[in-house]
């Protein structure tokens, strides 16, 4: 399981997106989650999947590596696309089609077919995130962002902490499922015949073990962490110290034209 899970991981290739600065990197990819919203033509999405391409060129990861984060939540995908499909109605469906029970327009067709496309979208570019970016580069940009409100003493390195021990564990707890699958199907467990309730209770025996050991790390990590002295409370340096670069001027520029092109897409077509 935890080969076809890329998010949380980081794929080290030394690229000129991996030496980008951290915290431009987490502001690009919020930008880009924006822009996903505010698509609503097909020329939009092609503007920003070329762009998406032209981001995993640069960075030198492999596209299928990049494909199996999608294919993770296909599911999800496909399930809000029957949604929209057959509860999106609006005034003006255009031409209509029934079948049985089921009756569906042109429009909800288009609408079904660009939500399809956004979740797509929106997921490959969270996980550009956490392939280019170390567990360690997150926690000091998601700090140095919220450095400012450090004046109302919010306690930003525990929440920047949090966040990038959360993303570190999702690997790691897809690693530990596989393993607790396997031993469940080794003594004769079965997860894929029944309906959907005999599935449900079927990973049962998956979900307690998996919780058990969730909590375990949990307890080893603050041990480890408490052996070594290790306390937010105190003023900390960094051994890297961010700057920004020509490369980071260009990556902003370049977002912006993105921007630009998008609601230029939007106005014209």
């Amino acid at each position: 399981m935890r080969q076809n899970v890329t998010f949380g991981q980081y794929y080290p290739t030394g690229s000129i997106i991996h030496r980008l600065d951290p915290r431009l990197k987490i502001l690009l990819s919020v930008a880009m989650i924006v822009e996903v919203f505010l698509i609503q033509t097909y020329v939009g999405f092609a503007i920003l999947g070329a762009y998406l391409l032209l981001t995993i060129l640069l960075s030198k990861i492999p596209l299928t590596t990049l494909l199996k984060t999608v294919r993770g939540v296909l599911f999800l995908v496909l399930f809000t696309a029957i949604c929209n499909l057959f509860l999106y109605n609006p005034v003006d469906a255009g031409n209509e089609y029934t079948w049985w029970i089921f009756r569906v327009s042109d429009a909800s067709i288009d609408y079904a077919v660009r939500m399809a496309l956004r979740l797509v979208m929106l997921v490959m570019s969270a996980s550009m995130l956490t392939l280019v970016t170390t567990p360690i580069e997150l926690t000091d940009g998601i700090e140095s962002l919220l450095s400012p409100l450090k004046v109302f003493k919010f306690p930003t390195h525990d929440l920047a902490l949090i966040m990038s021990i959360a993303l570190r564990f999702v690997p790691t707890l897809m690693d530990e499922t596989d393993k607790i699958m396997m031993a469940q199907k080794s003594r004769g467990a079965d997860f894929e015949s029944g309906g959907l309730i005999s599935r449900a209770k079927a990973l049962v025996p998956i979900l307690i073990p998996l919780l058990v050991s969730a909590f375990r790390r949990a307890e080893e990590l603050a041990e480890a962490m408490d052996s070594r002295c290790y306390n937010t409370t105190t003023a900390r340096t960094r051994r890297k110290v961010f700057r920004i670069g020509y490369a980071d001027v260009i990556a902003i520029m370049s977002n912006a034209l993105l921007l630009l092109l998008i609601i230029s897409a939007n106005v014209i077509f």
